[in-house]
């Protein structure tokens, strides 16, 4: 049975194995696959896996062995679910694999624009602890997350996750969700206007959606606490960035943690490159060896079900 791997590179750039779904049959595996080499690599296939590679009606139609799509992510967007479904064909996605990862940089984004370590790192290297009149200094205002508040849109498995470290911080957490009926444990449920006007933290946990796409704009903002800062391990495009941008260089919001953008790579031209208190890491919260390790597992995993007739994380009809 031919599986073939379209886009490894970003799961395992080499430091990991594909052991566990090589013995599941004849594996071939590329790190990148241009879009006009898609069906010359999937050709014969009948499991397929693929990252971010597109898989589309056009390709689904023209992959006639074409039995299984297994998505080395959570999200499956690029895959036409409608088409794979008409021809019979499963697609699978890897849920709950990176909970601690993105948990830890959400702290990791936020305990910078706090703390301000790495900054004052560099500072010191530079020479400026070393020419100061004092045993101290510090350049940026520094913060303690004992007794702020925290809110969180998304109150999911990861959002969760980040209120329970949270709570350890000693801060209060506002969760908003509407999918909650039920007050969570350890914080209280609200709409998301009272959780923008309460807080002086807001994380973002929440799917891309039509309704969630520039949930963070120029109106939201300027509901939000003045000098509160905001963190995204979720979604780019959950962010208005010029809006954002706007507020970090007027410095109505504190400051701005992202491990995501609109388009990533980010176009040389977005304003939250330029802008001011606003820490940005290259996509990189899910990619712990742990979680990639999980990620793989869970991928064997789904293979597996599916060989055996009982398909897991199935994401489509």
């Amino acid at each position: 049975m031919k599986i073939v791997i379209l886009d490894g590179h970003t799961t395992n750039p080499g430091d990991l194995s594909w052991g566990e779904i090589a013995r599941l049959g004849e594996l071939t595996v590329y790190d990148h696959t241009p879009a006009d080499q898609t069906l010359a690599r999937a050709a014969g296939a009948e499991l397929v896996l693929s990252n971010k590679t597109l898989l589309g009606a056009a390709e689904i139609a023209a992959l006639p062995t074409l039995r299984y799509i297994g998505l080395l992510s959570t999200g499956y967007n690029v895959v036409d679910l409608a088409a794979a479904s008409a021809r019979g064909i499963a697609v699978t996605n890897i849920p709950a694999y990176g909970t601690p990862a993105v948990t830890q940089m959400v702290f990791a984004l936020l305990l910078e624009l706090t703390n301000h370590a790495a900054g004052h790192s560099l500072l010191v290297r530079q020479g400026e602890w070393a020419s100061c009149r004092d045993f101290c200094f510090w350049r940026w205002p520094l913060m303690e997350l004992q007794g702020k508040t925290l809110g969180v849109v998304g109150f999911g498995q990861i959002g969760r996750a980040v209120a329970a470290v949270a709570l350890a911080f000693g801060m209060r957490v506002l969760a908003c969700d509407k999918t909650l009926k039920d007050q969570p444990d350890g914080a209280s449920l609200v709409s998301l206007e009272e959780l923008l006007a309460a807080s002086d933290v807001v994380s973002l946990h929440c799917p891309l959606t039509e309704e969630t796409k520039e949930l963070i704009n120029r109106s939201t903002l300027a509901r939000m606490k003045p000098g509160a800062l905001l963190i995204n391990t979720a979604r780019g495009p959950l962010l208005r960035e010029q809006d954002v941008a706007d507020a970090l260089t007027a410095g109505t919001l504190g400051g701005l943690g992202v491990d995501v953008l609109s388009v990533e790579p980010p176009d040389p031209d977005n304003p939250l490159l330029r802008a001011p208190n606003c820490v940005i890491t290259p996509h990189i919260a899910w990619a712990t060896a742990e979680a990639r390790t999980r990620l793989i597992a869970i991928a064997a995993d789904n293979l597996r079900a599916f060989l055996a007739g009982e398909p897991q994380n199935r994401v489509n009809a």
